[in-house]
């Protein structure tokens, strides 16, 4: 039987299983960003808005940044439940560089491991796909977020309103031919 791919399996780590949500799972994904407003209290200094799922679902980079794919990922545990999610851009910017652009985790389950058990499948899965560096931001004043992508490797490359740009190289892949290829996260770039 063929799957179709937002039913199939792209990773599993700790007993969680990873699928690309698809748009009929929005009401869904809505209900998880409400029931765990840590990020969107932290970054944004308030719960999700009520649009929030659909604007994460049909975000897409400026037209001067270019990629293959966004994939939303919603995390289910052993009942089917949404415990994490995550959203992630292939080739951006340039071949074999993926971006982490949303990473959030139910708040029951900080500190128990799974977050970065969730990374490091989610770091296979894209290393399955080709990738080499993996890119995301992360807002300057959220420590916490800070410490965890530090921990998990991420070296910043530029801060960029606001942002702290980090990068993880993977497997033989440097952060000077990351910087190679991509310029504008150069750290004496100007580019927004």
């Amino acid at each position: 039987m063929n799957l179709p791919e937002s039913r199939r399996i792209l990773f599993s780590a700790g007993g969680l299983r990873a699928q690309a949500l698809d748009a009929s799972e929005l009401p869904e994904l809505q209900r998880f960003f409400e029931a765990n407003p840590l990020y969107f209290e932290t970054v944004n200094g308030a719960p999700p808005r009520p649009d929030e799922a659909a604007q994460e679902f049909h975000d897409r980079p400026p037209a001067h940044m270019p990629y293959d794919r966004v994939w939303v990922i919603g995390v289910r545990d052993d009942a089917g439940d949404l415990v994490a999610m995550a959203s992630v851009l292939e080739n951006l910017l340039a071949p074999e560089v993926w971006h982490i652009g949303l990473y959030i985790v139910a708040t029951h389950l900080h500190g128990s491991g799974s977050a970065a058990a969730l990374h490091d499948g989610l770091q296979a899965w894209i290393v399955a796909n080709g990738a080499r560096w993996i890119r995301l931001g992360v807002v300057a004043g959220n420590a916490r977020a800070l410490r965890f992508w530090t921990k998990l490797g991420y070296v910043e490359v530029r801060q960029r309103q606001g942002m702290s740009l980090r990068v993880k190289t993977l497997g033989d892949a440097s952060l000077a031919d990351y910087l190679q290829r991509v310029e504008r996260d150069r750290p004496e770039s100007t580019s927004p």
